[in-house]
């Protein structure tokens, strides 16, 4: 079982150095204890459960023949917050251009810019899914006395 240990550990290691993850999210971590072990868990499942909900909001609205950018853009800022709570700064980012061509009313900016964050979120989501599962495979084997 320490290899669950070893892979959690590189996985998270890797989403830090491609820059899918910043400090925030180790600020995120230091927060969970015993009192509340599945606090990170809790947080990253609700993470992911919003922005596909979010993305889907986005997609519905930028497919419509007229473009309600203000509606867009509250989407997309909160988005760009939830990201920047956990920590998740590769769809931070991507949010930040987003919101550039939402102010500029590019509805082709927006659409080229909701791929790249759903791309992002995405490849993001799949490695939060992978870490979970093997925090739970670690902790399995490390029961909390």
């Amino acid at each position: 079982m320490a290899a669950a240990a070893m892979q959690l550990n590189t996985l998270v290691s890797n989403m830090f150095a491609t820059g899918l993850l910043d400090d925030q999210f180790q600020q995120l971590q230091m927060l969970q204890d015993p009192s509340a072990p599945d606090f990170v868990a809790e947080v990253v499942t609700l993470f992911c459960e919003d922005g596909d909900r979010i993305i889907g909001e986005l997609a519905k609205l930028l497919e419509k023949p007229s473009v309600d950018f203000d509606k867009v853009d509250a989407f997309v800022h909160q988005l760009k917050g939830s990201s920047a709570s956990v920590g998740a700064l590769r769809v931070k980012n991507t949010c930040i251009q987003f919101r550039d061509f939402c102010q500029e009313k590019s509805r082709d900016g927006c659409l080229k810019t909701l791929d790249a964050v759903r791309n992002d979120f995405y490849d993001l989501r799949n490695k939060f899914q992978i870490m979970l599962q093997l925090e739970q495979q670690v902790q399995a084997f490390y029961p909390k006395q």
